[in-house]
């Protein structure tokens, strides 16, 4: 007879392993601390609930339930989809706007600029070859139209609000480089008599405006093309206004571009819009059959923001197609614009309008970023999402209005 307590033999006379301890069945506490649990209880909750304001359903539900639900869910989807939808279309317009009123004007300041230049420095050569007469009549009224203009586009540039700060201080550098370089073309004109020292003054002029010329000076041509320069050799007036055309051009194309947080927010909203819109809709057709309410005047106001949505969304399309096309236009103002093409639209204005010419690309660009929005929806976008909130405290003020009426008249024991 076996003894309490002592342990089973197996059939081969083995001892059977000793039971385990109560505390083993016990279960394990779980190896998360109390704050992730709680935390992914949470998340857990909020998806669910999430999910049931995203598409609810009316089969089962009770009055109160449901309209508590839509208090919070309605509201809040204003809130997203109009915050969302209103900072993406005011970005899109700001961004055309900064394109037509800075961007633009700049590049096309900066063409004028240096194009002056280049026809400057030929009429100078052309006026101090003939010597005597050079120094005694000075030189010519193109010339001195020429600097001015110059002077003045660059003047423009720095008032136009499309630099940084560093881009302003280049700019008066080459404000300052360009006077130096009136004055070496005054002093070239002081020795139109001496060949050597009037050479000499005219060569170091046209190094300052340009650092790398592609054909010589002696070549016949009246405007050598020049090559800028980038990096640590840029130098000259072409160089520097060069890299700030650059510059702006590549913001410019930032602007005209999809930007990651345009498009996130536009998907946001979206998502949000066609939620608000179902969910209105929805509610209307519980409060047509739970209430008998064949008309809720403070809901049907609140969807009329929502009407506006898809004029809005063309207006932003046609402002992002007009932005992408004016791109390849700037492109032209920087690399296509040519002195010769200048002094020919000067010289025979009545030849029609040239497609390099600086001024018909500034008219391509201006018009196609002016034509390219809805005129009448200008200053539209700081009240998109003002209008949302509108949108949400009605939706919220007539939900707790049904609901708390609701729960007045509603008798002890009454299905709710």
């Amino acid at each position: 007879m076996r003894r309490a307590g002592w342990p089973r033999r197996t059939a081969r006379g083995a001892r059977a392993p000793a039971p385990a301890p109560a505390e083993a069945d016990a279960p394990r506490p779980s190896r998360l601390p109390r704050g992730a649990r709680a935390a992914r209880a949470v998340a857990a909750e909020l998806a669910r609930r999430v999910w049931r304001y995203a598409w609810p359903s009316t089969a089962g539900r009770r009055n109160r339930g449901y309209l508590r639900d839509r208090l919070v869910a309605l509201p809040l989807l204003a809130v997203v989809a109009f915050g969302a939808f209103g900072w993406a279309y005011a970005g899109v317009r700001g961004d055309s706007a900064d394109m037509r009123d800075r961007l633009a004007p700049a590049l096309v300041d900066l063409a004028n600029a240096k194009a002056s230049l280049f026809i400057a420095q030929g009429e100078a050569e052309e006026n101090l070859a003939d010597g005597r007469a050079a120094e005694l009549s000075g030189l010519s009224e193109r010339y001195r139209t020429r600097v001015a203009r110059a002077t003045q586009s660059l003047n423009q540039v720095t008032r136009g609000g499309a630099l940084t700060v560093a881009e302003e201080q280049e700019l008066r550098v080459v404000s300052a480089l360009v006077v130096d370089y009136t004055g070496w073309i005054g002093q070239a004109q002081g020795h139109a008599t001496d060949p050597v020292l009037r050479d000499a003054e005219l060569t170091y002029a046209r190094s300052m405006l340009c650092s790398a010329p592609v054909a010589a000076a002696h070549s016949g041509d009246r405007y050598p093309p020049c090559r800028p320069t980038t990096g640590s050799g840029a130098t000259s007036i072409v160089d520097r206004v060069s890299g700030l055309e650059q510059r702006l051009r590549e913001r410019l194309a930032d602007r005209a571009a999809w930007g990651g947080g345009v498009l996130a927010a536009a998907v946001v909203s979206g998502l949000a819009l066609v939620l608000l819109a179902a969910g209105l809709r929805r509610t209307v057709s519980f409060l047509r059959r739970r209430f008998r309410i064949r008309l809720s005047i403070p809901l049907t106001a609140a969807a009329l923001p929502l009407l506006a949505v898809p004029l809005l969304t063309t207006d932003a399309l046609l402002a992002r197609q007009a932005q992408a096309e004016a791109v390849p236009v700037a492109d032209a103002l920087a690399e296509r614009t040519s002195p010769e093409t200048e002094t020919v639209v000067e010289e025979r204005p009545f030849d029609g309008p040239d497609p390099r010419a600086i001024e018909v690309l500034e008219d391509r660009i201006d018009d196609g970023l002016s034509d390219g929005r809805l005129a009448f929806l200008d200053g539209v976008a700081p009240f998109v999402f003002p209008a949302g909130l509108v949108s949400a405290g009605l939706v919220g003020g007539a939900l707790h209005a049904y609901r708390r009426e609701y729960l007045v008249v509603a008798r002890p024991g009454a299905v709710s």
